[in-house]
């Protein structure tokens, strides 16, 4: 059995207990401090049990610092419930291990519930937040824009879903700034959108849409090496839109899903796309490069574009698209913006509910002029640097149709230290926010 003692409660909750525990617990030094674990003897051996220490506010992530400490065993939680606090038990066994010539033996132990019904939507969960880890931890050789293809057609597969690929030629002339991001990648690597479709046309149309950039040198404006390291994870908004799709597929959400990633490699060659030129996009605007590595603001402006054709109740997007939003909110707080104040509320408040935090900046118009071209429509960064998560969100919000409720979410898709749970690497930030939003937004008849 596993209890959980607030450091507050500890004191009168060690003169109640027998005196075997009391002496184990001094001689362990154990004083419930958030993490600290405690084995507590019992007469029997089916009597001992753990204790774990917690901040008064239990998280989805308490018990998963002990999922990982224990041993082998079958626990329960002393009133049998563990709610939320599944999700972190569960990813605690997660690993990625691919590219380990010996892998780690994960002990196998098994968490009882007395609420058997809410487990297959927390394994749902679970299995979403590992998918997002585990595209984004692979290396960018083994995961471009066809390895992405390929692991949304496997995806789609499963549910009976529909998979569109424009590529080639038809990506050039259909989605000028997605061909002209990607082109100059090996052939390997080449440019492509990959849509998928699935529900019935009579529900509402959701369009989902990541940023699916597999590595970014930065262009021709090139990266330092310190930021070019970890730019396998900036596809990061990909790995979050497809693992949210699979989320609504398994789930029969009642909603016509359209998923679209454009996927490029932000590569440097003679023929990659240059300071100063002038892009025309799919909705005709065109747009002066201030900087090649503003890229993923232009990949996602044709997706945007291609959903909103469909005239769809929702558009939402995931990016790991500036380094201004970490530099506001640092790495754990995903920047949301919105053109919707309910939409905006409603993911604020599920973000809490659900120990998934994201924070809303503003889509402040007056720094409209701040992407001023003097010679196209808009230029795709702004001088200087200023409020620069807020200007590459602007910029996304000029594609949008006015009236169309859309959310954008800035994310790290990146942990660089590792927590219980939560490993060093890739990660899921702002994904369960926006699912829970979605199902409480689409309920199930």
């Amino acid at each position: 059995m596993i209890q959980i003692v607030g450091k507050a409660a500890y004191a009168g909750w060690l003169s109640a207990q027998p005196e075997r525990v009391r002496a184990a617990a001094n001689a362990a030094r154990f004083e419930a401090k958030p993490g600290e674990l405690l084995i507590a003897p019992g007469d029997a051996v089916g009597d001992w049990g753990v204790v774990l220490g917690d901040a008064e506010n239990s998280s989805i992530w308490t018990l998963a610092g002990a999922a990982g400490r224990l041993p082998e065993g079958v626990y329960r939680l002393e009133d049998g419930n563990p709610g939320r606090m599944a999700l972190g038990w569960l990813l605690a066994h997660h690993r990625f291990d691919r590219y380990l010539a010996k892998a780690e033996a994960i002990p196998q132990r098994i968490l009882l519930t007395n609420d058997p019904a809410a487990i297959p939507e927390m394994v749902r969960v679970a299995d979403a937040t590992a998918l997002v880890r585990d595209l984004v931890n692979t290396p960018a050789a083994d995961m471009g824009p066809a390895e992405l293809q390929h692991r949304a057609e496997e995806i789609a597969k499963q549910f009976g879903a529909a998979v569109l690929v424009t590529k080639g030629h038809d990506l050039e002339v259909g989605y000028p700034m997605i061909h002209a991001v990607g082109q100059a990648a090996d052939k390997r690597h080449g440019p492509r959108l990959i849509e998928i479709e699935w529900g019935n046309p009579a529900h509402p149309r959701v369009a989902i849409i990541g940023k699916g950039v597999s590595f970014d040198s930065g262009g021709l404006d090139i990266k330092p090496a310190s930021g070019m390291r970890i730019m396998k994870k900036d596809m990061g908004g990909a790995a979050h839109a497809l693992a949210l799709a699979k989320l609504i597929m398994e789930s029969r959400l009642p909603v016509r899903l359209h998923m679209l990633l454009p996927a490029v490699e932000n590569a440097i060659a003679g023929n990659a796309f240059r300071p100063g030129d002038i892009l025309r996009s799919r909705n005709g605007m065109t747009v002066e490069i201030d900087n090649t590595d503003a890229e993923g603001r232009l990949v996602l402006a044709d997706a945007v574009t291609k959903a909103a054709e469909a005239e769809p109740s929702l558009i939402l997007d995931f990016a790991t698209l500036t380094g201004a939003a970490r530099v506001a909110l640092g790495p754990d707080l995903p920047a949301l913006f919105s053109n919707d104040h309910d939409l905006a509320d409603t993911l604020s408040k599920a973000s809490v509910a659900e120990h998934d935090p994201v924070w809303r900046l503003p889509l402040w118009s007056g720094y409209d002029d701040m992407l001023k071209s003097e010679i196209a429509d808009i230029a795709n960064s702004s001088e200087g640097g200023m409020a620069g998560a807020i200007t590459a969100a602007l910029f996304l919000r000029k594609f949008v149709p006015a009236g169309t409720p859309w959310a954008h979410l800035d994310t790290w898709a990146w942990r660089a230290t590792a927590k219980p749970g939560r490993p060093k690497g890739g990660d899921a930030l702002g994904l369960r926010a926006v699912w829970a939003t979605l199902k409480n937004r689409f309920p199930a008849s």
